[in-house]
């Protein structure tokens, strides 16, 4: 039965003009796209959505990065939907990364790593809801 994950295009890959691309590498990997989004963050939901990392000392550039520049969010679908694309995104840092790896590919750095892919299958209904749910435009 398939289950489902959350992903969001950073913004630097939309700035890079990465979208098809990583759409394209999605699909192929047999995802099926059930909601997507393109949208820019507000820095209250930029605080909000990475309120797990608010004690970190890289929470602020984290936030000012994820508000520089538009994303894109969905809600991909697939059977073992969270491991499978833990794989095809590849390690945060993208010099970690596999050949083939969305990370790999499109990542410039640990900061700017072009994707985001939800590590478990609570944080992909979470992130999912943030976006797709009862998200409130700010």
């Amino acid at each position: 039965m398939p289950s489902t994950t959350f992903t969001m295009i950073k913004p630097d890959a939309v700035q890079n003009g990465h979208i098809g691309a990583i759409l394209q590498q999605i699909n192929e990997a047999g995802f099926r796209i059930t909601a997507m989004e393109m949208t820019r963050l507000s820095r209250v939901e930029a605080e909000t959505f990475y309120a797990v990392h608010k004690e970190r000392p890289f929470f602020p550039d984290l936030v000012a990065y994820m508000t520089s520049g538009p994303i894109v969010a969905a809600i991909l679908e697939k059977d073992q939907a969270v491991d499978d694309f833990r794989k095809l995104i590849g390690a945060t840092d993208p010099a970690q990364a596999e050949e083939g790896t969305i990370r790999k590919k499109y990542a410039s750095s640990i900061a700017a790593n072009a994707i985001h892919g939800s590590d478990s299958d609570e944080n992909a209904q979470i992130e999912g809801s943030f976006f797709f749910g009862t998200r409130q435009r700010f």
